[in-house]
């Protein structure tokens, strides 16, 4: 493994870090900052929204540059923004700052997939992409527990320095490893880049994406009540969250490794497939109240699909748009962002009306939808139009010359050529 990946990886740990450890931060900030705990909470929607809205825009703009001037930069952004956040003296400072975060966030997000995916040998693309996916998943239950317990330590302040010296160290390995070379692109017009908004490929698994975030997050957001309804409490919450995380970073992997095995297309369906399988699963054991290791084994199987499916839908989508991959990167992202919203907002929903017990049946129709809509062949080759008519083969400009013994008129040397300077016409006689 090159140490430019390394330093993906740890860039994307930061991302995911800086994304979700705020939600533990928000009854300390808001008591600091004079503001409701409501109105805290807006700090995490400003953050995605940039981020999703960002993504395909600011991929579209920074395409033509270098990889590495692109990727170091927006990781300098990234770090300021947070360090800058630990000193806001108001909280409208801080809005501003998280929104700027979210930014250089998909800014970076997009261009780690980019590099990962040019950088790669033969036949490792999809591990490559795996590598950078496992950061979001390592930071779920490594970065996001340990920078809340050193907000609660220290402060709120203290968990943005965090973050930030995550990404100080992600811009050091990245800038003395990653090459300079690394994921120049090529010269290409504002067209050629807007290509994947014309892509049917492209927006038809930038659906799959946003389908599958709706129906696997509505379950993951929800495990709190689902806990509760099986379990009369939700004590437990904290030691699924990490059996989720722990069984999520080899299975990102193995989502690589499917893609450069199978192909884009077998891999995803097959992960698509197997995660609305899990979801159904899970909803029957706690339909049925099973004993509670039976169901810990169900969102442990939950998992592996849950956390396989992003390398397969990434390569996929470059496969899609080799020509623009960081516009399709930022498309992916912003359909992503969206179904976690969705996920939120109709999950909240079903609870409320039905009852957590349906979250994982919910999720799974989303995630079949999800299955049907990307399922479409790699390539397509048009037919050839059969034409009962044949027009005759053209005479070539050039013909092969005739048989040896024959005389060829159309040899400048040959002394039989009237062209041939060497041979006057007739009734003439030279000097």
């Amino acid at each position: 493994m090159p140490g430019w990946l390394i330093g993906l990886f740890v860039a994307t740990l930061a991302l995911g870090t800086d994304e979700f450890v705020i939600a533990g931060l928000l009854p300390e900030l808001a008591a600091d900052l004079g503001v409701s705990t409501g109105a805290a909470g807006q700090l995490i929607a400003v953050f995605a929204v940039a981020f999703a809205l960002g993504a395909p825009v600011l991929a579209v703009v920074l395409d033509p540059y270098p990889r590495r001037r692109v990727m170091l930069t927006g990781l300098a952004v990234f770090m300021l923004a947070n360090v800058a956040a630990a000193v806001a003296p108001t909280f409208g400072v801080l809005v501003v700052l998280r929104a700027v975060a979210g930014l250089a966030a998909a800014v970076v997000s997009s261009t780690a997939f980019a590099v990962a995916a040019e950088g790669a040998p033969a036949g490792r693309q999809g591990r490559y992409l795996s590598v950078v996916t496992a950061g979001l998943t390592v930071a779920l239950f490594t970065g996001v527990p340990v920078g809340a317990w050193v907000g609660a330590a220290f402060g709120w302040r203290s968990t943005f320095v965090l973050v930030g010296v995550v990404a100080l160290g992600a811009l050091a390995v990245l800038g003395g490893g990653l090459p300079e070379s690394a994921g120049v692109p090529r010269a290409v017009g504002l067209g050629e880049r807007l290509g994947p908004l014309r892509n049917g490929r492209v927006l038809r698994l930038v659906l799959a994406v946003f389908l599958s975030g709706a129906g696997g997050l509505m379950f993951y957001s929800y495990l709190g009540a689902v806990l509760e309804r099986h379990r009369g409490d939700s004590e437990d919450l904290p030691l699924v969250l990490l059996l989720v995380g722990v069984v999520g970073v080899p299975s990102a992997l193995l989502g690589g490794r499917l893609a450069d095995r199978y192909g884009g297309r077998r891999s995803r369906l097959l992960v698509l497939g197997g995660h609305a399988a899990a979801l159904v699963g899970a909803g029957v054991l706690l339909a049925v109240r099973a004993p509670f290791a039976a169901v810990l084994a169900g969102i442990a199987v939950w998992s592996v699909f849950a956390w396989a499916l992003n390398p397969p839908l990434q390569a996929s989508t470059i496969e899609a748009a080799p020509e623009a991959p960081m516009t399709a990167i930022g498309l992916n992202i912003s359909g992503l962002y969206l179904g976690t919203a969705v996920a939120a907002g109709a999950g909240g929903a079903i609870v409320e009306a039905a009852g957590s017990a349906w979250l994982p049946f919910a999720g799974a129709v989303a995630l079949g939808a999800a299955w049907a809509t990307a399922r479409f062949p790699e390539t397509t080759n048009p037919p050839v139009p059969h034409n009962p008519h044949p027009r005759p083969h053209p005479t070539p400009r050039n013909p092969s010359p005739p048989p040896r013994g024959r005389p060829n008129p159309h040899n400048p040397h040959n002394p039989h050529n009237p062209h041939n300077p060497s041979h006057p016409p007739k009734g003439t006689r030279p000097l």
